[in-house]
């Protein structure tokens, strides 16, 4: 990619920061905005608003949401790729990523945080989220420059910062009035268990660029084919427990096992990664949209 002119400065802004997020747009910044939205369908159920908010107000806070889960993912991903080991990660993972490609310097990107996390802090308090983005930014810190991210501790952290990110969109798309029930709160620890179980699957297609770097990795710690069968059958077991969870009829476990059973077919081949880490988020907003259908239906 050639970078662009000084004559368009506008142009190459977006353009850095969509290349900074762009590997986590698809499988991190949609997906957690799904989990706000599908979630607002089942509003009641999760929180104390009486009622599930209008199909507008849906569309509206779900603009916020992705704006919320974007902007606190680019904080992360501009923490995260300027670390030397991380360019030297991403120029066997990911070579096409700013800092790879000369196209910003890592004294820069450190300079584009100063301005940056207070600027997200304050959209995230405009949301009525301030306090879960702080928090996202200490485990920012704790991943990144305390090197939590290369340790055997790197999946809670991961888990953590999920479940901050997924409170976030729920309080976002309920409204700013809206407190998150006990129930609520036990499904967001579900999600939570979820991904400190089976996130691993990610890491499958990063082997290479691991070792690298000496990360501690479960595919790199278990082996590779303990890991695969971990996964596995922590999927399957999730998306049973899930249904179960919502007391939904037998022939609503379909879809959710029928994902499941996709990815872990993928994942104990073992011949394409990168499709079973993309299968792996598909069937993440599959169980994120669980209360949402229940609600719409009735099934509770």
């Amino acid at each position: 990619m050639t970078p662009p002119t000084m004559d368009a400065p506008w142009i190459q802004l977006l353009q850095l920061i969509w290349l900074f997020t762009e590997s986590n747009f698809s499988t991190f910044v949609l997906p957690n905005s799904a989990f706000g939205l599908l979630t607002g369908l089942a509003a009641p159920l999760l929180t104390d608003c009486p009622e599930r908010p209008a199909l507008s107000q849906l569309f509206l806070r779900g603009l916020a949401v992705i704006l919320f889960n974007w902007a606190n993912v680019f904080v992360f991903d501009l923490a995260n790729q300027r670390l030397l080991e991380s360019q030297l990660e991403d120029r066997l993972n990911k070579p096409w990523r700013p800092l790879p490609t000369g196209q910003i310097s890592p004294d820069t990107t450190r300079r584009w945080m100063l301005v940056a996390i207070p600027l997200v802090l304050t959209i995230s308090a405009v949301l009525g989220v301030a306090t879960q983005s702080a928090g996202i930014m200490i485990l920012t810190w704790l991943y990144n420059d305390l090197r939590g991210g290369d340790e055997i501790v790197r999946d809670g952290i991961i888990a953590c910062g999920y479940a901050l990110y997924l409170s976030s969109s729920l309080r976002i798309v309920s409204g700013l009035d809206v407190q998150i029930t006990e129930h609520g709160y036990m499904w967001i620890a579900i999600m939570g268990g979820i991904i400190l179980t089976t996130m691993q699957v990610q890491d499958l297609k990063d082997q290479v660029g691991d070792r690298t770097r000496g990360r501690q990795t479960l595919p790199l710690v278990l082996g590779d084919k303990l890991s695969r069968g971990s996964i596995v059958c922590f999927i399957l077991f999730w998306s049973i427990f899930c249904c179960h969870f919502w007391h939904i009829p037998l022939w609503g476990y379909v879809v959710p096992l029928l994902t499941g059973l996709g990815v872990s077919f993928h994942v104990a081949k073992g011949t394409n990664d990168a499709k079973a880490w993309r299968l792996w988020c598909v069937w993440q907003v599959v169980i994120y949209g669980i209360p949402g259908w229940v609600a719409v239906s009735g099934n509770y």
